[in-house]
């Protein structure tokens, strides 16, 4: 999706409402100006105004809920594109049964994510934290670590995301079964993709435990006390997720009871994570302010793929990343 061709055709500009985390807007977004009647807003009294005129809403803060309270002023929008990879706050009821389109910004941040895995884990196996403290208190501790290879692990959400993580996995010697709402083939990254009806016979056998999935229903507190009796004490969990697909404190009591190793987390039920909160000073939990897929340079590419859908949609072409609003993902 590099070539950005935006049609030239005569026709009037359409009028995007652009719902973002503030009145600047992301970064690159005045390349939306020569193609669009762009429209910034930052919240639910902007977005108000602006919907009724708008055929697209270009959804940049995914963490805000105002298109839901909103949507009855859409009556012209006919493509919603969310700049994130999550779609659980586009998947209210008004919307899902629309004939409006859904897209989102599957791809961008996949490879991403995946070095965060990736480098989790490695932080894990060579005791990086002790490294740190130990070089700060000038102190010579040897010790040995563990190796990678052969390990396995087991990544919940067998999507993109989930997939270009298992590929360097992998790549790393490592081997990996996927988990997805209904059980198929491997291929040349899973070795098996498990239902997930049967994700506890899978966590059995997990050294590392990779939540990737998207927020749904379905999801939604899905690795709870259940799920942490079913790992091995020696494994370690890691979420790029979203953070309510945990039960926090079932993850806390796990961690304090050595059910589990250790927990990376980039996502939260609750962001930012309040500063008293007790996974803040546990030495075996590494955590990160939603920040796993943010490469630089990530904003501009978001900028780029949308302008590349637009022309899609400019033409009348099946627009990329069509979102299946019945599962609340991309197909």
């Amino acid at each position: 999706m590099s070539e950005i061709s935006i049609s030239n055709s005569s026709a009037p500009k359409p009028t995007v409402t652009v719902l973002a985390g503030d009145n600047d807007g992301p970064p690159g977004v005045e390349r939306l100006y020569d193609h669009v009647d762009a429209r910034i807003v930052c919240d639910e009294a902007g977005l108000a105004e602006s919907l009724p005129d708008s055929q697209i809403v270009l959804v940049t803060d995914f963490r805000s809920d105002a298109l839901a309270r909103t949507w009855p002023q859409a009556k012209n929008v006919d493509w919603v594109h969310a700049a994130s990879a999550g779609v659980d706050q586009l998947m209210f009821d008004a919307l899902r049964t629309s004939d409006v389109a859904i897209t989102n910004a599957q791809g961008i941040f996949d490879h991403a994510i995946a070095e965060y895995v990736l480098g989790a884990i490695l932080f894990f196996a060579k005791d990086t934290r002790h490294n740190v403290v130990y070089q700060q208190q000038k102190r010579w501790v040897h010790r040995d670590t563990e190796t990678i290879a052969d390990k396995r692990v087991v990544v919940a959400g067998a999507g993109s995301i989930g997939h270009e993580i298992g590929a360097l996995c992998r790549a790393a010697g490592m081997a990996v079964d996927g988990v997805a709402s209904r059980a198929r083939e491997g291929d040349d990254v899973f070795g098996r993709i498990h239902a997930a009806a049967h994700i506890d016979d899978v966590l059995t056998e997990a050294d590392y435990v990779v939540i990737a999935a998207p927020l749904t229903d379905a999801t939604r507190h899905w690795f709870d006390a259940a799920r942490f009796n079913a790992m091995p004490p020696h494994a370690r969990l890691i979420n790029i997720g979203r953070g309510p697909i945990v039960v926090t404190d079932d993850l806390v009591d796990a961690l304090q009871n050595n059910q589990i190793a250790g927990a990376a987390l980039d996502v939260f039920e609750n962001e930012p994570l309040p500063a008293d909160h007790p996974l803040w000073s546990m030495d075996n939990v590494l955590l990160s302010p939603h920040m796993a897929g943010d490469f630089v340079g990530w904003r501009e590419a978001l900028i780029d793929q949308f302008l590349a859908n637009l022309d899609r949609w400019q033409t009348g072409q099946p627009l990329f990343n069509p979102v299946n609003k019945k599962a609340g993902y991309a197909a």
